[in-house]
């Protein structure tokens, strides 16, 4: 196995370990801007690829630790994807952002609406846009912030040596 292979899972496990740990702690209910925040942050470090590994890892750890339903999934799968995405086609912090808002708050939101109808067995009182504001608000607060802690770390020459192992 070679060095930057076991650099790039101990990485992985460090992003996962975050997400897990701060997550649950700066968290309004039904939101978790933390999740954005480490789902742009390993978007931009690691890539599209490990950071939608990540994602599902700590949705599966945060539903069986922790008793969250199915939107711990539905909410950070399709953001970390779309952020690496965005962040390998605009080479810009703020793609990833994007790509985050997107994923998260908007699909990440209207897929979390029918997973809940076959996770409870009722629809009642539930309609697509339920989830929509509370993921949009945690996906652009985490973004904002996962910003200003990747303008930090650029500043001290850390992502860019992140990078270099993925």
């Amino acid at each position: 196995m070679g060095q930057n292979h076991v650099k790039r899972l101990a990485m992985l496990a460090m992003m996962i370990a975050l997400d897990v740990v701060l997550s649950p702690l700066f968290r309004v209910e039904g939101m978790a801007p933390m999740s954005s925040v480490i789902n742009v942050i390993a978007a931009v470090v690691m890539g599209p690829l490990y950071a939608t590994v990540m994602a599902v890892a700590c949705a599966i750890l945060r539903m069986t630790l922790l008793g969250i339903p199915p939107l711990a999934l539905t909410g950070a799968v399709f953001g970390a994807l779309l952020a690496g995405i965005g962040y390998r086609l605009g080479r810009q912090n703020w793609w990833a952002a994007i790509g985050e808002i997107i994923g998260t708050g908007l699909i990440g939101s209207l897929l979390s609406y029918p997973v809940m109808v076959w996770f409870t067995g009722s629809n009642q009182s539930l309609y697509w846009f339920v989830y929509t504001p509370r993921f949009l608000g945690a996906s652009i607060v985490g973004s904002l912030i996962a910003l200003f802690v990747l303008y930090e770390l650029e500043r001290n020459g850390f992502t860019k040596r992140l990078q270099k192992i993925f």
